[in-house]
């Protein structure tokens, strides 16, 4: 067995003894081995690159989600909907530039009082992850405490400085 895959054994090997509560409130999570990280605090700036590259199909894999941390204003409300995985709430939050993107709350797994809990004009601060299926099909989502076998860091959203996760 060469060396590498001895040290990537060992690193996924410690990587699953991490306790639930130590993954979850890690900003630094191993994934696909490879190490997936967010800010610590908001980095509209990177969001607006990494949304850029996928844009201009820098990014070669699709499915390359990516952890973000993102601020602003709430620009618009939607309903909640039921999909197949349960009963979403989504917003849109001006990141800068004129640009705005879709924050996904899956309402089932947040701890937060009935949908919705976030009005136009607030503002947020959201902690998940980036998906990019084409220009039509962007947002982040993965805004609640849990972290599952396809994702492993804890997002939350703050409005107007109360944290629901």
């Amino acid at each position: 067995m060469s060396a590498r895959l001895t040290l990537l054994r060992s690193a996924c090997a410690g990587a699953m003894l991490m306790t639930v509560a130590q993954v979850m409130t890690s900003a630094t999570a191993w994934a696909w081995g490879e190490s997936v990280s967010v800010s610590p605090t908001c980095d509209n700036h990177r969001f607006l690159e990494d949304q850029r590259k996928f844009e201009n199909e820098e990014r070669h894999t699709r499915n390359a989600d990516l952890a973000e941390h993102v601020c602003g204003r709430v620009i618009a409300v939607s309903r909640a909907r039921r999909t197949r995985s349960g009963w979403h709430g989504y917003f849109y939050v001006d990141v800068g530039s004129g640009i705005s993107i879709r924050i996904v709350s899956d309402l089932d797994r947040m701890q937060a009082p009935q949908w919705p809990w976030v009005a136009k004009g607030d503002d947020v601060d959201v902690v998940g992850r980036y998906y990019f299926d084409n220009m039509r099909s962007q947002g982040i989502d993965w805004t609640h405490h849990g972290t599952g076998r396809n994702w492993p860091i804890a997002g939350y959203v703050t409005v107007n400085g109360h944290r629901y996760e």
